[in-house]
């Protein structure tokens, strides 16, 4: 028998299947991130800190305690809160496709996060007892601060608003607010003026100089 003409079919190679658009971002942050984050956490965490050791001084000194003691506590506590809120926040943003990427309700589900983490440190400090309620906490003043802040940012027509509606535009004002076109029309009805003014300044000079240039007539023309 003659050998068969048949010839194997090439294989096309396969390709893979395309994977899923995915939003987050599942690559770790990078040195040079890790490192912002982390300066941007303990700058925070400082401002807070300081502002603890003030509020704790004055609680010390207003319960007859020892100040200095009370003022380092609440700079400790303080300063956990704020730099494990923007620590965690930061790092969720970054895995969920970075900020500027984030939906105004990712921003909310991040500082509610965020919250409770800080939360739950401020708990540790204060006992196991006190964890889940600064979870609860300090998750729900995350959240809403997060959201108060995107109603502002996504509203710059309200700001905008509430500027033109100043007290320069009540009826009662004894000034008024001015186009363009009025503030041109009045500087043009100021220079008009400035103008004769000026032209009546010179004539006065033109007939001084005119009567101190006449000579003067003598007694002998007078009789």
């Amino acid at each position: 028998m003659a050998p068969s003409s048949q010839q194997p079919t090439p294989q096309r190679p396969s390709t893979p299947a395309p994977k899923a658009d995915n939003t987050y971002d599942d690559e770790m942050p990078s040195a040079n991130e890790l490192m912002e984050i982390a300066k941007r956490s303990l700058q925070t965490g400082a401002v807070t800190g300081g502002i603890g050791m003030v509020v704790g001084a004055g609680s010390g000194i207003l319960r007859s305690a020892p100040p200095t003691l009370f003022a380092l506590v609440a700079g400790l506590q303080w300063f956990g809160l704020g730099s494990t809120f923007i620590a965690s926040r930061s790092l969720l943003w970054h895995a969920w496709g970075g900020e500027e990427n984030l939906s105004p309700s990712d921003h909310v589900k991040a500082g509610g996060v965020a919250g409770g983490v800080s939360g739950m440190v401020g708990g540790m400090f204060r006992g196991p007892r006190n964890i889940l309620p600064g979870i609860l906490f300090f998750g729900t003043v995350g959240a809403t601060g997060s959201y108060l802040s995107q109603r502002v940012k996504n509203n710059p027509k309200d700001s905008e608003s509430k500027a033109k509606s100043s007290w320069l535009d009540s009826k009662w004002s004894p000034m008024k607010r001015l186009s363009d076109k009025e503030y041109e029309e009045k500087l043009e009805e100021k220079i008009l003026r400035i103008n004769a003014e000026i032209a009546i300044i010179d004539e006065n000079i033109t007939s001084l100089r005119a009567s101190t240039s006449a000579p003067p007539k003598s007694s002998k023309d007078a009789s």
